[in-house]
This record gives structure tokens, C-alpha cells and sequence, in this order.
């Protein structure tokens, strides 16, 4: 009964079973020990199951280590959407690779907005985007002037609180420019992560988490699916406004380029 055992298990230990020589070896390091025939009341052993984890998805590494091209050290995984892609070495300070992932997710975000406001812009006016701002009726009954300082006054205001909270991270979340706000709880960041404040402000439909008794609970779960998923569409529509611009130069729209 004991050799009986005794191959039973070293069948479970094989190669076949157990995802090759990594799994092996943390096999091999694992409470099991050598398989031999001892009575059944000394045989107390554990079996232990490791499961290998699976390998971090790449897209031409720019780091050469070994004749080989490997992920950069500094791209370990942590950030949401990241395939070790950095050629030009632009992350290797903390605070840079920090920096760059506030610029691209934000430049990201008004890009998507972008994309679908061109296509929706341009399907309901007829109006070319980048015909659009000269149309006279296009910002009436405002004059420009008007436009123009409204915007600067409360884009100033949303990213200097942006840039202070980004170098002090939750100094801006809570305590608002307007004293008076007795809301201003309802706008904390309720992830305790940069970039992504949640809460019922904004994660209104509960996409990331849920309202319990007036309180948002994050799913960290949900949440990091939702932002492999965003950095992705916004890396897509950077692209699609590189491309819109080209398009632009030479008096083209997106629509007239399918052929709407």
C-alpha cells in the first residue's frame, strides 16, 4: 500500500501534471520530501499544490540583457496596462514613470471624449471638427472672450488641484476650494489609488464597487479589469486623434474617410 502511495504521488509530481521544471522545483521545495515506504504511523506528510503563475504579457521589450530583449526592471507588472514597453527608457526614475501614467491616462480620457464627440459632432451638424469652431453659431449666445475665460478660470481651478494633489496625494480630495461645500466628502477618493477616485461621484452606476449605506466599497477585482480595459481604449484613441489630425491636414473627416 505504501509504494502504492508512493507512486500515486510521484505521478502527481511529474512535469506533465505540474507546468514543467518551475512547478517542479517549487515542488521539490515543498513539505513532500523524498517519496519512501515507512510505516503508515510515522508517514505524516503534507500535500502541497503550487500552482505556476502565468507569464507577464509583453510587447517588444526595449531593454537588451543577455543578447536578449527583456522587460525593463522598472516595468514590474504594478501598472494597469503595462506589457514592458519602454525603449527609450523614459520611466526609469519613480517619479517620471509616475508622472507619465498621470499624463497618459488623463490624455487618454480626453481623447476617448474626442473620438466619439467628432463622430457625433460631425453625424448631427454635418460640420466638419475641425470646421467647427469657426461656425459663428457654434458657441452663440456666448462671445469668445466670454468662452475663453470661463474655461480658463475653471480648468485652472480643476488642474491646479490636479497638480497639488498629484505631488501630495489626498490633500485635495476631501478639503475643496469652496469651504462651504458640505458634499465635499462625496468627492474623496475612494480607491486610495492616483488617478482613480471612485466613489458615488464617480462610479455613479457602481461599475467598480458598490454604495453600502451611503458608503462606496470598492471591488479591487472589477476595478483593476475596468483599468486594463481604459488604458487600453485610450491608448487606441490617442491613435485614432494622430491619425484624425493627419486626416485633417489634408481636408479629410473621419466619416468622409469610410465613406459617410
Amino acid at each position: 500500500m505504501a509504494s502504492t502511495s508512493g507512486t500515486v504521488i510521484n505521478g502527481l509530481g511529474s512535469s506533465f501534471l505540474c507546468g514543467g521544471n518551475r512547478s517542479q522545483a517549487l515542488w521539490g521545495a515543498s513539505s513532500i520530501g523524498p517519496i519512501v515506504a515507512t510505516p503508515a504511523a510515522t508517514r505524516k506528510r503534507k500535500l502541497i499544490v503550487v500552482a505556476a503563475a502565468p507569464p507577464k504579457k509583453s510587447w517588444l521589450p526595449g531593454v537588451k540583457r543577455g543578447g536578449n530583449l527583456v522587460d525593463p526592471e522598472w516595468l514590474d507588472g504594478s501598472l494597469p496596462g503595462d506589457y514592458g514597453f519602454d525603449p527609450l527608457g523614459l520611466g526609469k526614475d519613480p517619479t517620471f514613470l509616475k508622472w507619465y501614467r498621470e499624463a497618459e491616462l488623463i490624455h487618454g480620457r480626453w481623447a476617448m471624449t474626442a473620438v466619439v464627440g467628432i463622430f457625433i459632432g460631425q453625424a448631427w451638424s454635418g460640420v466638419p471638427w475641425f470646421e467647427a469652431g469657426a461656425d459663428p453659431g457654434a458657441i452663440a449666445p456666448f462671445s469668445f472672450g466670454s468662452l475663453l475665460g470661463t474655461q480658463l478660470l475653471l480648468m485652472g481651478w480643476v488642474e491646479s488641484k490636479r497638480w497639488v494633489d498629484f505631488f501630495n496625494p489626498k490633500s485635495q480630495s476631501v478639503e475643496w476650494a469652496t469651504p462651504w461645500s458640505k458634499t465635499a466628502e462625496n468627492f474623496a477618493n475612494a480607491t486610495g489609488q492616483q488617478g482613480y477616485p471612485g466613489g458615488k461621484f464617480f462610479d455613479p452606476l457602481g461599475l467598480a464597487g458598490t454604495i453600502q449605506n451611503g458608503v462606496y466599497i470598492p471591488d479591487y477585482d472589477k476595478l483593476e479589469r475596468l483599468q486594463v480595459a481604459e488604458i487600453k481604449h485610450a491608448r487606441i484613441a490617442m491613435l485614432a486623434m494622430l491619425i484624425f489630425y493627419f486626416e485633417a491636414g489634408q481636408g479629410k473627416t473621419p466619416l468622409g474617410a469610410l465613406g459617410l
